[in-house]
């Protein structure tokens, strides 16, 4: 008998792990999707979430999304994430949680690796990496593959947007284009000033006001409020924060002709990607656009090339969005649906 066990984002997954150490306070969750085409790899993030289920919730999605990331990518690997719950918000993650953590990952043999995600760094991996050999996203010498992700996240990010800006809009050059940003962190900042070098007209947003001002100062750009950036006039809108910001409310709210960016889940739900098309609105799938990251962290985990070998494969993150639109283009079925059914049979699950 097959059950979601009353989460609705369960999707068989092969194995959802609660850890708590005592010690340190540690309480984490590893939820590994599939380890179909290798290792279930994906980051951990450091988050104050309103109650466990919100927890379990967001590890659910997350960890599908790397299994459907992964292999868009074309990488050797499954998908699985990693969640540490910060007991309230502004809390910071200890030393003592951190090697629980990494206890917890050695504990799973190798079926999950782990990495960077919101609320971590390299220095924070270099801690959980002292108690197990599967992590990633540690330093390495200069032209090796891994390290932070962000930056590469962040030119996978904006090739999509260029890529989107052609499909959607006919646009050869970014000179003009109008782009609202949500985030300006590590990606989110990233993608801005690549699109700043190219003449892109910016509209920049964050939960941390300042930076977006300071960033849209440097950059000739014009920084709003967190809570308008969604409804902004643009041409692309490109969220690159938390997910789950597309829901019935705020799709019917957008001005927008494309959203391409980095944030993970940014459907709230299934029907939100039907939504957007039903609305007109190009869609760059998230784990699509972003796979920069896992590209980078996942070959310095297997030992695979270099930061060349990177570049080269997320200068075809274009192509993948291409081989998407156009069989949306052709069989009528939105962008969202269209990705999940090339991931699942590469997979094994279509």
């Amino acid at each position: 008998m097959i059950t979601d066990w009353g989460f609705p984002d369960f999707d068989d997954h092969e194995g959802v792990h609660l850890f708590s150490d005592r010690e340190s306070g540690l309480s984490a969750i590893i939820a590994v999707h599939s380890s179909k085409l290798g290792p279930a790899a994906g980051g951990v993030r450091f988050w104050h979430y309103a109650d466990h289920r919100a927890a379990i919730t967001d590890a659910l999605r997350l960890s599908r999304g790397m299994s459907y990331k992964n292999a868009m990518a074309n990488l050797p690997l499954g998908g699985g994430k990693g969640v540490i719950l910060a007991s309230q918000p502004g809390a910071t993650v200890t030393t003592e949680q951190l090697q629980a953590f990494g206890r917890a990952v050695e504990s799973l043999g190798g079926k999950y690796v782990t990495a960077e995600d919101v609320g971590m760094s390299e220095e924070r991996m270099k801690v959980v990496a002292t108690q197990t050999r599967h992590v990633s996203g540690l330093p390495v010498a200069e032209g090796g593959a891994g390290g932070d992700p962000g930056p590469v996240t962040a030119r996978g990010v904006y090739l999509g947007v260029k890529a989107a800006a052609k499909r959607g809009l006919g646009a050869d050059s970014m000179a003009g284009v109008r782009v609202a940003i949500q985030g300006v962190g590590s990606v989110g900042g990233g993608v801005a000033r690549l699109l700043a070098k190219d003449g892109a007209r910016l509209v920049l947003a964050d939960v941390n006001a300042e930076r977006a001002k300071a960033l849209a100062a440097e950059l000739g750009g014009e920084a709003v409020d967190a809570s308008e950036i969604l409804g902004i006039e643009t041409d692309i809108l490109s969220p690159n924060a938390l997910g789950a910001i597309f829901t019935e409310q705020s799709i019917a709210a957008l001005k927008t002709t494309v959203v391409a960016g980095g944030a993970n889940n940014q459907l709230a739900t299934r029907q939100d990607g039907h939504r957007l098309h039903d609305r007109g609105i190009l869609y760059a799938p998230d784990y699509v656009i972003n796979a920069g990251g896992i590209i980078n962290v996942g070959l310095e985990y297997l030992g695979q090339g270099n930061m060349a070998e990177v570049q080269a494969r997320v200068d075809k993150i274009p192509d993948r969005l291409i081989e998407v639109w156009d069989e949306s283009a052709r069989t009528g079925d939105p962008e969202s649906e269209v990705a999940d059914r090339i991931a699942q049979r590469l997979i094994g699950r279509g």
